[in-house]
Order: C-alpha cells, then structure tokens, then sequence
C-alpha cells in the first residue's frame, strides 16, 4: 500500500482530535447539542491550524445517521462516506480554481434541490478570498436565505479580502496559532503512534520551526522520519531544516559582546560552510535576540520564553547585554534582513550586519539606533534617562539658539553664520536651519529691488512674462514634478540675465531653488526665451511690500501749468516723448506749426 502523508493520516476526524481550538470546538458542539447551528459559518485563521477538517466534522455531526450531535460517531454510513469525500450532498468547492460568477451561479441553480443521501446538504469553500467580486454578488443572497436543507461553511486564511456583506452573513470564528505545548504533545502521540522514537529537543524544534501551524508540523515530522528512520536525534532536526544549534548562537553572541569582528566573520563562513542559508540564519539570529531579551525584561514568564530549551543557559548569556543594547540589535538585524530580500549577495549582507553589531552600530538612517551593543559593564536604568534627558536639553538648548538667530533675520536684515548641527539634532533643527537660509535669501534679493524693479519696463521682461506657459510648459515635458513646484511662481522683474520669480509657498520655491531643478528650469528658459537666463526666486508677500516700500519714497512729481503763448519748447518736446513712448515712433509724425 502507497504510504500516505502523516498530516493526511493524523486529520482530525472529531472535535475531539482537535489541537488548539477549544474556544471554536466548545462552540460548535453547544449548538450542536441545542440544535441552533446556523446555515453559514466563517472559518479564518492561518493554514494548518484546522479550518477544514473543522468544516468535514461539523458536516459528519449535523448529518451522521446516529445524530446530529456533538460528536460524528464515523462508523455509519454517512461518515464513512463523508470522510472518503464520495456523498454529493457534502460538496467541497476549492475556491482558488473555481472563482468565477458562473461557478457560484451553477452552486446558486442547485441549492433549492433536497439532498439525496444525508439530511443536510453542505458546501464546503475553501480560500473563499479567492472568489471574484461578480461571484460574491451571485452568492450574496443564497448565503444570507439558503433553503432549510443548506449549510454554507467558508473557509479563508485572509478574512480581510472579503466582502463585509459575506461576512455580516456568517458566524464566524477565528481559528488560532497552536501552542507550542500543544504541538509537542500531539507530536509525541504521532511519533507514538507509528514507533518512532524521537528526542524530547528535537520535538521542541519541530513545534517552532512550525510557527502555530500544526500540519506543518507534521510534514516537517514526515520528512525527517523519511531522513532519521525510526530513531530522530536533535541533529538530525538541524541537519534537514537547515537550523543552528543555540550553542552556536551562543558563541556568536559571546563574540559579538567581545568586538572580534574576525571571530565573528569565521564563524559565519562556518555556518555557509555547513549549507546554512545566509536569510535563514539572519532570521533565527533575531529570534535569538528576542528570546534574550524576553529574558531579560520577564525572566519568570514562561509564555514569552516558551521557544528557549534551556532557560537557565539563555539567563546567563542575557546577564552579558543590557536591554538598550538587545533592542538595538533587533532593530539592526531587522533592517538588514529586510534589505536581504532585495540583494543578489544575502551573505555580504549578514556578515555587514554582524560587524556592524560588533562595532557597537545601529541600523542606517535610524535615529537613536547607536545605543551601545555589547553589555560589558551593565549600569542601572537610571544612567540611559540620564543620557536621554541630557540630549533633549541638548536639542532645546539648539532650537532656541536657531529661532534667535531666525528672528534677528527677520527684524534686522543680517545674515547669521549657523554653526555645525549638534550631534543628535532633530528634525526640527534641520527644518529651522532651512527657513533661516529662505530668510536670507529673500533679504539680499530684496535690497536689490531697485534694479528688479526698473526692469520691468523693458521689453525682454515683457516678453519672458509673455511667454511664461511656454517655459512652464517645456519644464512639464523635461520632469513633471519639477513642474507642479514652479507653478506655484511667477515672473515678477528681470535684471541683466537674471529672472526673478515670485513664490506663494516657501516649500515650493525651496524645492524649485535645489540645484538640479534649478538647472533644469534655467535650461527650459534658454530653449524657450533664446538666451540664458538665472532663475532668482522671492516670496510673493515680501516682493510685494518691497515695491510698495519703493513706490512711496518715490519723490511726487508736481503738476504745473505753462501758458501756451509763453516760450515752452520743453513741454511740446515732454508730449512728444510720451506719445512715442505710448505709440512708437513708427506710428508718430511730427508737423510743425
């Protein structure tokens, strides 16, 4: 006889043989023995946790001949039957290959027809998240009024892909991780079961290799039994899962706390050497760190240490590392492995981020990631809010000086020499810094609006602001972002070769001024305007009270009558420039009297 897989063998077939689901099993079998169970049921959780084998018990319970109650008795007809998959009232449907309307229609045409074989006709739909949103349509109001003789069961791992309108239909229930205890013990009876002999270890490594997931756990039993034969030792389990021994770690972490960075790499091509997989071993190194940590903040609770062997062993390598400095470790860990997933060389990527633990690093471009890594010297909790308090007084102490020299800017006209960041400075200092350099900028463009301003009666000015779509336009077709930033401007004046451009937002006329856009837009106003131009830029608001600051110290001209009779040669010469300068000397003609 062809051997059959072990999760396939050891399905539950009652509520009983259930692992891990009391809360649902306890449920179930109250309303069975009430007889309220419902004509649609939700099943979700993640895979390997029973939500199908759930779904045949409910369908054997609700139509074994010797009920329904609360348990299948699988000796009738029926449930022999039903367990072989061969009663076409109970029809199993895998949504992932039958997710389309007509396929949910064809279910829609049938459901009013009475079973045949049992008393109560059930559909079975696995991967329910699968289906398209035309066949939850179909399916809506069969699911929400079925005739009496129907029972819908959904089974899905993502809940969150479905319809609200499928689930307010349904009773649902989330089926949960399994235990780790729970996994060992029905590992045990497995291994009890079919006579093989197994150490107590390697059992515990198979239950957290297989996450909660329980027929996980099984098809990683059946494939080292394939390995092992009748006796697993703990190195078998390593061998064939690829995993690593928390000696290992151990020693890592021993190296780690000693900054022998060739230590560290020796010991990482010896892990390659053995078939470790770089990702893998980055993956049970954080896991390592975690458990050291929960060690290390909850050393009593057995829930948060219920991975660790050996907690004792594990006490005394957390005693070496102080809390800030696991933390640390994680979050560089973590930032490496997420870079992992994206780079053809995983190794250079762990032995970087190993030597980067050794050298005492945080992750990049994490703040607050250079806490110290190794443990040597462990001082209270009260010396890290002592560090802490002394850089918030540090920052404070920056941002002040920074508004200070803003508002000496603002009020005085100078320009203010900003020293180095300090180190540690915030965001906000950054932002701050940046709003001074604006100001700045804005001043010694401003002390120069006299000649701005004259330029705006020349003919090139008119001209650029004629043709000021087409140069934004021209920018769009070089790089529409820069464009949606320099719409926000307009010309306002022009001197020499310099175009002055007027901003509304001091973001958009910031991220305009940055060199590359900056040279970007200069090059569409050459293409456009015909010869080179310098883009100067200036808040709107502040242009604006320059001219009209300019405007009223501007001398009043005082209007004065010449009699015609008297010799006034100056005055007809004043209405001769005026008129060409209003109508152009083609179009005035001059005749004397």
């Amino acid at each position: 006889m062809a051997h059959i897989a072990l999760y396939r063998t050891w399905r539950p077939q009652s509520f009983e043989d259930m692992v891990g689901q009391k809360h649902i099993v306890q449920t179930l079998q109250n309303s069975l023995r009430e007889g309220r169970f419902s004509h649609a049921y939700l099943f979700s959780g993640p895979r390997g946790t029973g939500k199908t084998s759930a779904a045949k018990i409910l369908a054997k319970a609700v139509n074994c001949q010797n009920g329904p109650g609360i348990e299948p008795c699988n000796q009738c007809e029926a449930c022999r039957r039903i367990t072989d998959g061969s009663v076409m009232d109970v029809v199993e449907i895998d949504a992932a290959s039958n997710r389309g309307v007509e396929e949910i229609r064809d279910i829609r045409d049938k459901v009013k027809y009475a079973p045949t074989e049992v008393r109560q006709k059930v559909y079975i739909i696995d991967e329910v998240h699968m289906l398209t949103t035309e066949a939850f349509n179909a399916l809506l109001k069969t699911l929400e009024e079925p005739p009496a003789h129907v029972m819908f069961i959904l089974a899905t791992t993502e809940p969150h892909r479905l319809p609200a309108t499928i689930i307010s239909r349904c009773q649902r229930f989330d089926f949960r991780r399994v235990a780790l205890e729970e996994q060992a013990e029905r590992l045990r009876r497995v291994c009890g079961e079919e006579g093989i002999e197994i150490e107590e270890d390697a059992v515990a490594f198979i239950a957290r290799l297989s996450d909660g997931g329980m027929r996980d756990a099984l098809s990683l039993l059946d494939q080292i039994i394939a390995f092992s034969g009748q006796k697993i030792t703990y190195d078998d389990v390593l061998s064939i899962t690829g995993g690593m021994a928390s000696d290992q770690f151990e020693k890592l972490a021993q190296v780690i706390q000693d900054r022998d960075i060739g230590a560290a790499l020796t010991l990482i091509d010896s892990f390659m050497q053995e078939g470790k997989s770089a990702d893998k071993c980055m993956e049970n190194l954080i896991y390592y760190f975690r458990d050291l940590l929960m060690v290390r903040m909850v050393p009593n609770s057995e829930a948060l240490t219920e991975r660790i062997l050996d907690v004792r062993r594990f006490a005394a390598v957390a005693e070496r590392f102080t809390p800030d400095g696991l933390i640390s470790m994680i979050d560089t860990l973590n930032y490496y492995q997420t870079e992992m997933k994206y780079s053809v060389q995983p190794q250079t990527l762990l032995e970087v981020a190993v030597m980067k633990l050794c050298s005492g690093g945080g992750a990049p471009g994490r703040s607050g990631a250079a806490a110290p890594a190794s443990g040597g010297a462990v001082s209270p909790a009260a010396a890290g809010g002592e560090r802490q308090d002394a850089v918030v007084s540090q920052l404070l102490g920056r941002i002040e000086r920074l508004e200070s020299q803003l508002a000496a800017i603002v009020k005085q006209g100078g320009t203010v020499s900003a020293g180095a960041p300090a180190s540690g400075a915030s965001a906000s200092g950054s932002t701050r810094t940046s709003a001074v350099q604006t100001a700045a900028s804005s001043r010694k463009t401003l002390e120069k609006a006299d000649i701005y301003l004259a330029g705006r009666e020349t003919p090139e000015f008119r001209d650029a602001a004629q043709r000021w779509s087409q140069v934004l336009g021209r920018v769009k077709e070089l790089k529409i972002t820069v464009h949606a930033w320099l719409v926000d401007g307009e010309p306002v004046a022009r001197a020499d070769s310099n175009l002055l451009v007027a901003f509304k937002s001091s973001m958009h006329r910031e991220t305009s001024e940055k060199p590359a856009n900056k040279q970007l837009i200069e090059q569409a106003l050459q293409e456009v305007l015909g010869h080179p131009y310098k883009l100067i830029t200036v808040m709107q608001k502040d242009w604006q009270a320059a001219a009209d600051s300019k405007q009223q110290e501007a001398p009043k001209e005082e209007l004065q009558l010449v009699p015609e009779d008297e010799p006034g040669g100056v005055v007809k010469e004043e209405w001769i420039s005026e008129a060409i300068q209003l109508f152009g000397e083609d179009l005035v003609k001059i005749k004397e009297d």
